[in-house]
């Protein structure tokens, strides 16, 4: 990969994504670092592929109709040469030339690639992608024409809606899906009692302890390279917070993280642990990202012991009642999370959602049986999706669990900050709180 340019970079972060499920926040930063690229191809980059990525419904549309064919009918690697040349003609201002003529040359040699992209890629640059959408769209129905026009699948456009309107903010939607295609800025959180959150030059977020990130590579930041600050979302910040800090801690306190792959939650939570005398158990499925929990701690002393295993394992013999806070990061759909993931809402189907919210159930069921009498759990989803989020929370009483004023609590972490009408829990908006759409439950023991 030594020595590709920005382009070759993006096309292949874009073909990783739709071929081996990678993860372009992983992926992109390590192809840029190989690649030795400049920081202004590196934005380039950067650009291209998390656009690409973020609008490739869109794209797919744009393509098929320039090619006369569908786009399952298109060799992977010509599909995502042509993904990012659509979305350098209809979403960068790159000229033409460049546009067509550069990225048509990340084909080499093979002339059958290479003339189909090119003839397609011409054949979008001669009409406007708004006149082509609008012919597109001209017999859609409303839902399907704003989910071509928005780049939202329309499973997705309908799952956020009646979120909304449950809270009786149906007319937020619009400012909801422009909110997802926005790039955000990157927010950092100072670890308690390890960093200070004026250490920092950057605006406030919704955070007690966040910031958002000056300009610029984060890892580049002393305090980021020492540990002592962290990339995180301040949505993820509150939802750790909600838990560690929703009633003073008593020394010797244990708390679980029950599922804290990949560990942003587990390194707060420990650094919080570590200054009020608690002690943290972080558990994660994988052995991967268990690895990735373990790297996300080292450094906090004392050191939280990170143990890999199911889940639902636990509240049986000796973790019954053994834990004082519980937190529950379940297992989602993540549609909480589209503006920083943006291949996300393309890798979902509706169809997971019922197995995702088994699970959930059962994770919360395993939660309600770790707990201590009295002790607290948070039931965390970076979904706002109402199968995932309500519809479990639901269950807690039949697991002898109730309801915590968990609006109070953030409303005391981050004063002024706006809650839709959502009971006792809160669901949190990019549009609204400048956070990932996270839903937060705090419960406790009846």
């Amino acid at each position: 990969m030594s020595g590709a340019s920005a382009r070759e970079v993006a096309r292949d972060v874009v073909l990783a994504v739709a071929r081996d499920d990678a993860y372009a926040n992983l992926l992109l930063p390590a192809r840029i670092r190989e690649a030795g690229l400049t920081p202004a191809d590196a934005g380039f980059a950067t650009e291209l592929a998390y656009g690409t990525l973020r609008w490739q419904g869109q794209h797919d549309a744009l393509i098929a109709d320039a090619a006369g064919r569908s786009i399952d009918a298109i060799d992977p690697t010509t599909l995502a040469t042509l993904r990012i040349g659509s979305h350098q003609l209809s979403r960068m201002r790159t000229p033409v030339h460049a546009a067509v003529h550069e990225t048509v040359a990340l084909l080499g040699s093979h002339r059958g690639r290479a003339g189909f992209a090119n003839a397609v890629l011409r054949r979008l640059s001669e009409v406007p992608a708004e006149e082509r959408l609008a012919r597109l769209t001209a017999d859609a129905s409303d839902d399907d024409r704003l989910a071509l026009e928005t780049a939202h699948p329309a499973w997705v456009l309908r799952a956020l809606r009646r979120t909304l309107d449950r809270e009786g903010a149906g007319d937020e939607l619009g400012a909801l899906l422009a909110a997802d295609n926005d790039p955000p800025a990157v927010q950092l959180v100072a670890l308690p009692g390890i960093a200070d959150p004026d250490a920092v030059d950057g605006a406030e977020t919704a955070s007690p302890i966040g910031r958002v990130a000056p300009p610029g590579d984060p890892a580049r930041l002393p305090q980021v390279a020492d540990g002592s600050w962290r990339v995180q979302d301040a949505g993820s910040q509150l939802a750790a917070l909600a838990l560690t800090r929703a009633r003073p801690v008593q020394a010797g306190e244990r708390w679980l993280d029950l599922c804290a792959g990949p560990g942003g939650k587990a390194a707060l939570m420990a650094a919080e642990a570590a200054a009020a005398g608690a002690t943290l158990e972080a558990n994660e499925l994988l052995p991967h990202r268990a690895r990735l929990v373990r790297e996300a701690v080292r450094g906090i002393q004392p050191r939280p012991d990170v143990v890999t295993g199911d889940g639902r394992r636990y509240g049986r013999g000796e973790t019954a009642g053994a834990f004082d806070r519980v937190l529950l990061d379940a297992p989602c759909t993540g549609l909480g999370a589209l503006r920083r993931r943006p291949e996300a809402r393309w890798r979902k189907q509706p169809t997971d959602v019922p197995e995702l919210a088994a699970l959930q159930v059962e994770l919360l069921e395993a939660a309600a049986r770790a707990v201590a009498p009295g002790g607290l759990v948070a039931y965390v989803t970076c979904s706002p999706h109402l199968a995932e989020t309500r519809a479990v929370v639901d269950r807690a009483a039949a697991l002898g669990l109730v309801p915590v004023d968990t609006r109070a609590v953030v409303r005391e972490l981050s004063p002024g900050i706006e809650l839709g009408e959502t009971g006792d829990a809160v669901q949190l908006w990019p549009h609204r709180n400048g956070t990932d759409a996270m839903f937060v439950q705090l419960l406790t023991t009846k």
